[in-house]
């Protein structure tokens, strides 16, 4: 579902959204998931432009139905404006602050992973590149795809690269107002983004930040991303991981906001997506990812998602036609 679809659901626009209390918002995933037979919201949202979307995004509380783990078709790039939050990208844990930029190719999972007190509200600009704007960018400039086929942070702050703050929040007033010809204008500034994260992103830019150091939520990822195909069970996970079932429980409960289980199909979820865009047959996707069957595997992926993994290929495949 493209995100400008789901303002009309829920009716209301992108500042509304962020006004919302946390109550109103949950009631508003709510009636989402009832029109979308979704549970996710941020899952599988699509682009509403072929080539970038630019827009605000605001989380007030830790609910971590707010934003869980997901991951795109296309390239998302961040840009904090406040909040006290960390963030999981794959396997890596990093502490964000004011003025970092995250970008996450496609296939690639994250989500923010919030304090037990909010004290702070999240508050991103966020823009959504489409493969194909990518490519073309890629065609002209080659060495974009070595300097940004991977994922991670750019700390911007108290460097000569603050101001790319701002080329962020041009390009989302742009967008907000869609005034006649806003999306040339923000293809093109989101072309000098581009270039200046090259150039920052080069060996003579900023250090990047060091993911955060190891603790069990960490090991307990990093296992389930090296088991992904095999059979996981809290039991084998824990002792593995030389802790009790119960320890990892809480830990995923308190950290992410969901249970071991619900973040292992999620993982399992977002892998199948991307065997399924590598044409592989989908009476096996499911199995190679560690569902015990296609029907299991074919219940969760429609409740992810609200579409099913045939639906998904048709869909990724006429938007690429």
């Amino acid at each position: 579902m493209k995100l400008s679809e789901m303002k009309r659901i829920t009716d209301f626009n992108s500042r509304q959204w962020n006004a919302m209390s946390p109550q109103e918002k949950r009631q508003a995933r709510q009636d989402f998931a009832d029109a979308t037979g979704t549970e996710n919201l941020y899952q599988e949202l699509e682009m509403s432009s072929p080539f970038v979307d630019a827009h605000e995004d605001v989380s007030y509380s830790p609910d971590a139905d707010d934003v869980q783990l997901h991951s795109h078709t296309f390239y998302e790039i961040l840009c904090c404006r406040s909040g006290n939050i960390e963030y999981l990208i794959g396997t890596d844990r990093y502490r964000v602050t004011t003025g970092d930029i995250i970008y996450v190719p496609p296939g690639v999972s994250h989500r923010p992973i919030f304090p037990d007190v909010m004290s702070i509200p999240y508050r991103r600009y966020v823009l959504w590149v489409s493969q194909a704007f990518f490519e073309q960018m890629a065609v002209n400039w080659p060495e974009l795809r070595e300097r940004t086929n991977h994922s991670g942070i750019l700390r911007t702050a108290g460097t000569k690269w603050a101001f790319l703050q701002d080329t962020f929040r041009r390009g989302c007033e742009k967008a907000e107002r869609g005034e006649p010809g806003w999306q040339m204008w923000v293809c093109g500034n989101t072309m000098q983004l581009v270039a200046n994260m090259m150039e920052a992103l080069s060996p003579n830019g900023p250090k990047p930040p060091l993911p955060e150091q190891r603790e069990l939520v960490d090991h307990a990822t990093l296992y389930v991303e090296t088991h992904l195909a095999e059979k996981i069970t809290l039991e084998g996970a824990a002792s593995a991981l030389l802790v009790s079932q119960s320890a990892l429980q809480q830990t995923f409960r308190n950290k992410l906001g969901v249970s071991f289980y619900r973040f292992v199909t999620q993982r399992r979820l977002i892998a199948a997506k991307n065997l399924i865009l590598e044409g592989r047959p989908l009476t096996s996707v499911g199995e190679q990812v560690g569902f015990s069957d296609h029907s299991t595997f074919y219940r969760a992926f429609q409740k992810e998602y609200g579409i099913s993994p045939s639906q998904y290929r048709k869909l990724q495949a006429r938007k690429g036609s």
